[in-house]
């Protein structure tokens, strides 16, 4: 199986390349800075879109997994806060981004009849607006409904496409004190894409299985 992972540089993303590595399978991994053997692609312009898509080249791509993301506005306050380069800093990469490596490299999906995996948060919910992160929350959503239309679109394709919500885990984004580790992250989103199909394209899943309110 061949496996492309956005933002495989550390945190879950590395967690997934290393367990999908471990199984016997081809990684193809991006990050900004491309250490580690990663393809060095910036997501937030079309300049890395096209360095993913030519390292990839016409190999199939059996599952896509657009896990690369940004949370800038932790801290920002309601009334100072929230510039708007914040704003489109953090929707380019976390909806444009997944958005135009699904488009780069739809040939490639489509000649493994492959799967397509966004990870999003509960906090794109909308039974989680607790009037914080808003560009967070807000892009998070965004992706969420991108996801949801992106299953309808490429269902006569046979792409199946599943929005994730990977858990509050150890990572620089989630903090120390996050529940689940990236390995057990890793771990149970990686069971949930080997169970997505077309029977349950679309569905908004937490990583340990249950089916989350939009």
């Amino acid at each position: 199986m061949h496996v492309v992972i956005t933002g495989a540089s550390r945190g879950i993303g590395a967690a997934l390349a290393g367990l999908y590595r471990a199984e016997g399978h081809t990684v193809t991994g991006t990050s900004r800075s491309g250490a580690g053997g990663l393809i060095a692609a910036d997501l937030s312009d079309m300049a890395g879109i096209a360095a993913l898509a030519a390292a990839v080249e016409d190999r199939p791509v059996d599952l896509l997994i657009c896990n690369a993301g940004l949370y800038l506005d932790r801290d920002e306050a309601l009334d100072t806060g929230y510039p708007a380069a914040m704003w489109a800093e953090q929707f380019t990469l976390n909806v444009t981004a997944p958005f135009l490596c699904t488009q780069a490299l739809l040939p490639n999906l489509r000649a493994a009849r492959g799967k397509l995996a966004i990870i999003s948060s509960q906090m794109g919910s909308s039974t989680q607006a607790t009037g914080t992160a808003l560009i967070y929350r807000s892009s998070k959503a965004a992706v969420l409904n991108l996801g949801l239309n992106l299953s309808a679109a490429l269902k006569p394709d046979g792409i199946a496409v599943g929005i994730y919500h990977p858990g509050w885990v150890r990572t620089d984004m989630g903090g120390a004190g996050a529940d689940i580790s990236t390995d057990e992250a890793a771990s149970g989103l990686a069971a949930r894409f080997a169970g997505l199909d077309l029977a349950s394209t679309g569905a908004f899943q937490t990583w340990d299985g249950r089916d989350h309110p939009i």
